[in-house]
């Protein structure tokens, strides 16, 4: 399998953590990540602030990668939707905290959504 990024001259600067787009190449598999929140494993308990909302969040995602034998290395997309946009700047400060040097596709909507606690939820895809 062959990850390749795409960030042709002529297009704006690269946000943090960001690739204008991945081409993965070869026989790889998939693995499409539904919407992430923040609950606890009980799922009922949901901290109320961002930040915690959001290392729930990567604790979970990184727990489905290993589940198919991948991690962080192997995402090549991220969504995530933001209750707020004033949690914009801590949502980049998140992303690169848990992808440091790796660089994915990502889009990142302020929409309401489905219950009025949750403050993000995170959709992703991977490929190995």
């Amino acid at each position: 399998m062959t990850i390749k990024k795409h960030d042709p001259k002529g297009l704006y600067p690269k946000y943090p953590g960001y690739t204008h787009a991945v081409e993965v190449a070869g026989g790889a598999r998939t693995l499409y990540i539904s919407g992430l929140n923040g609950y606890e494993a009980d799922g009922k308990t949901l901290p109320a602030s961002f930040d915690e909302q959001s290392e729930l969040i990567w604790r979970h995602l990184k727990t489905i990668l290993a589940s198919a034998g991948m991690g962080i290395g192997n995402l090549v997309f991220l969504r995530t939707y933001l209750a707020s946009p004033a949690d914009m700047e801590a949502n980049k400060a998140m992303r690169k905290k848990h992808l440091g040097n790796h660089e994915v596709g990502i889009t990142v909507v302020a929409a309401t959504l489905l219950k009025p606690e949750w403050k993000l939820e995170v959709e992703a895809v991977a490929v190995a």
